[in-house]
């Protein structure tokens, strides 16, 4: 049975983990990996819970679909290894709110601030595909998606044209508008977003793929927070 995903407020937004991934580079599933004490994957529930947003967990492994149940409830992958846009497209489907905000477990420096302000931004500007930038360079993460772009996205994925960023490219297209990207190091400056802990936006977008990075991840923060 698919889970439904709902908004838990009036702000017609929920929040999705993506938690899939062979995880290949780390060697064991991120999702559950020790990171200040906790598991990658409390840290991305917590953020999208200061952001005001009910949480799902999307794209789990089979191996720890029982384990991250504990934590949130799971939207179940009908295409199991076709990388998170399939994920994506899995919880959009089984959304009931406009929007959803998907975070990946293995960002566990963005600010909370971030996610709210690009999903008030969206509701603002009604634009189907809002994300950040930083240095000039769109992330893909995280991002909010309108549930009107499920069918382009779908396409994508059937088409065997995997990567999000440009699926997100070719759903923004499809509804005859550009990807809204907005400037973290503007937002920054001019105080609307901020790091809990004080890491400079370069910082916020560092990826934990490997053990490596998992460690200067862990210094940035001790760093920071003395």
């Amino acid at each position: 049975m698919t889970e439904r995903i709902d908004s838990a407020d009036e702000t017609d937004a929920a929040g999705v983990v993506l938690a899939g991934g062979e995880s290949s580079r780390m060697g064991r599933d991120k999702a559950l990996l020790p990171f200040a004490g906790r598991p990658l994957i409390e840290h991305a529930l917590t953020m999208l819970g200061e952001a005001g947003l009910s949480t799902t967990i999307a794209g789990a492994s089979a191996a720890a679909q029982s384990t991250l149940a504990t934590y949130a409830s799971i939207v179940l992958d009908p295409q199991p290894g076709l990388g998170p846009l399939a994920g994506i497209c899995a919880a959009l489907a089984a959304a009931s709110t406009r929007f959803v905000v998907f975070l990946p477990v293995d960002l566990p420096l963005l600010p909370p601030s971030l996610i709210a302000y690009l999903l008030h931004h969206a509701q603002m500007t009604g634009r189907a595909v809002t994300v950040s930038s930083v240095n000039g360079f769109a992330q893909t993460f995280p991002v909010v998606l309108d549930r009107s772009v499920l069918q382009a996205l779908r396409t994508e994925l059937r088409s065997g044209r995997r990567g999000c960023l440009s699926a997100f490219q070719a759903a923004s297209d499809a509804v005859g508008e550009p990807i809204c990207c907005v400037a973290v190091e503007l937002l920054a400056q001019s105080g609307q977003v901020a790091h809990p802990i004080g890491l400079h936006p370069l910082r916020w977008f560092l990826n934990v793929n490997t053990s490596r990075d998992l460690e200067q991840a862990a210094v940035l923060l001790a760093h920071s927070i003395a």
